[in-house]
């Protein structure tokens, strides 16, 4: 098959960089026809790569077969559904979108006009080896039943003049959430391609804590799975240097993917097995230490690329159907429901209920963010800010 004919709209961090990386040969099967912004995002005219400043006309211009959306998050669900009716193969940036809502408008114009075709999502973190191992062992029984989660990662430290960089950061009506909506999707997503999704969630979350912004930037989520697991989920974009560290407890043992290091301190015997046998009160199961090496974190936003064009062109198998990326917003929704009404809630929330709650806080804000003019992102940046 000939190569995807692709556009990307919105041309901020991510655009470009994944527009640079295709036009460094770094992803096959692309070319790059069309790039759209508003005029003074786009870059230098490039041969072969039309311009335009209105979605709707790069949608129909013929010029492309597929579009990767990185426009800003309440535009998602906008572009996406034009995209998907108008016969594209649609690429999406995390998060899907905005609340489940928006989510399962997307998702049910891919079923009614986008059959046939490829919507995938930028959870990149996927093709990271470490997450990748963790759950072979969990699906695999390798490790037993997984009985209690913990995850802390509070290294997505952002300082003042990130937040200051764009107005429609950080804000209600502009990004629809803080830190479980920008930064906190790939870990959000990895935890229920992981778990699963549990059955209630409740949100502990500071607003505002330490930065001058109106969303969550310290959150502090308690998950309950209907077979009876607990989870906790940790995240911050205040802490430094901050940590991450998910840890596993299950049948056979405690598994730790922590520094690039995947550690499994084995139970010789299961944990329930022994606890049945043993006629010692205060004994414990024999353990083995297990090092799983691990190199490399996976090829990251380029693999999700070249699967999204290997897909278009080949069917292969989508590492990141978009149509999973509901669950990491309803996570988020539904910890950011819960915090508001000070509450446990169920899950499915009511979607909704959720999409009026938000547009009323966006609506009536009379908050006031500091903006400044952002300078190129460099690619040290862009590393940064995409780790886990």
């Amino acid at each position: 098959m000939e190569n995807v004919r692709l556009g990307i709209v919105g041309l901020g961090n991510m655009g470009r960089a994944h527009r640079q990386n295709i036009l460094d040969g770094k992803v096959s099967g692309i070319d790059l026809t069309a790039v759209c912004d508003i005029p003074k995002g786009l870059p230098e005219p490039r041969e072969g790569e039309a311009q335009f400043t209105d979605v709707g006309e790069m949608i129909g211009s013929g010029e492309i077969d597929a579009i990767h959306v990185c426009t800003p998050h309440p535009s998602h669900r906008e572009i996406g559904v034009a995209a998907l009716r108008a016969g594209l193969h649609v690429l999406m940036e995390k998060p899907l979108a905005v609340h489940t809502a928006d989510c399962q408008a997307l998702i049910d114009a891919y079923e009614e006009h986008g059959r046939g075709k490829v919507f995938a999502a930028m959870f990149n973190q996927r093709t990271d080896p470490h997450y990748k191992t963790l759950k072979r062992l969990i699906d695999t029984g390798e490790i037993g039943a997984v009985r209690r989660v913990h995850w802390s990662v509070t290294d997505w430290f952002r300082t003042e003049y990130y937040y200051a960089m764009g107005g429609w950061r950080a804000t209600w009506k502009g990004e629809g959430g803080g830190v479980l909506l920008n930064q906190c999707p790939h870990n959000l997503d990895l935890f229920q391609w992981l778990f699963g999704m549990p059955g209630q969630v409740t949100g502990f979350l500071n607003f505002g804590r330490y930065h001058q912004i109106e969303v969550e930037d310290d959150a502090t989520l308690y998950f309950k799975y209907p077979d009876g697991k607990n989870a906790t989920f940790i995240t911050s974009t205040g802490e430094a240097p901050g940590v991450n560290r998910l840890e596993v407890v299950a049948d056979r043992g405690l598994v730790t993917v922590e520094d690039g290091l995947i550690r499994w301190t084995r139970n010789e015997t299961a944990s329930s097995e022994f606890s049945e046998t043993s006629r010692s009160g205060f004994s414990k199961p024999d353990t083995w230490g297990v090092e799983i090496p691990i190199e490399g974190r996976g090829g990251q936003h380029n693999e999700i690329l070249q699967n999204f064009a290997d897909a278009i062109r080949d069917g292969a198998e989508l590492i990141s159907p978009a149509v999973e990326g509901i669950h990491s917003v309803m996570l988020a929704n539904a910890s950011l429901l819960s915090a508001w009404e000070g509450e446990t809630v169920d899950l499915p929330i009511d979607a909704e209920r959720y999409a009026a709650i938000l547009k009323e806080k966006g609506d009536s804000s009379t908050f006031k963010k500091k903006e400044i003019e952002a300078g190129p992102a460099t690619a040290d940046d862009f590393a940064r800010s995409n780790k886990t």
